[in-house]
């Protein structure tokens, strides 16, 4: 799911890639199993994906090309818990 994250207290980069490393690290995730959700990736990288061909990255840490309806595909857990950790 390509839902934008517009909080201003949703911090930074670094901040964002850290608590990322740590979930990735925690779950045991099967290869493909990113495959099978939408994702939650912050709207201005959707459109400049969309201009430039450029692959997004989405806050469970999935890195593609957008071409897929996200409409039809549940929403990444791990994804939806980073963006409720953010918006507390």
């Amino acid at each position: 799911m390509s839902t934008p994250i517009d909080h201003p207290d949703a911090g930074g980069v670094t901040t964002l890639d850290r608590e990322l490393e740590q979930l990735l690290n925690e779950e045991n995730v099967e290869p493909g199993d990113h495959e099978r959700f939408s994702h939650y990736v912050k709207k201005e990288k959707i459109l400049e994906s969309a201009i430039t061909g450029k692959p997004v990255r989405a806050l469970c840490g999935k890195k593609w090309t957008p071409g897929r309806d996200p409409e039809k595909f549940p929403v990444c857990p791990t994804c939806k818990e980073i963006y409720e950790s953010l918006m507390s």
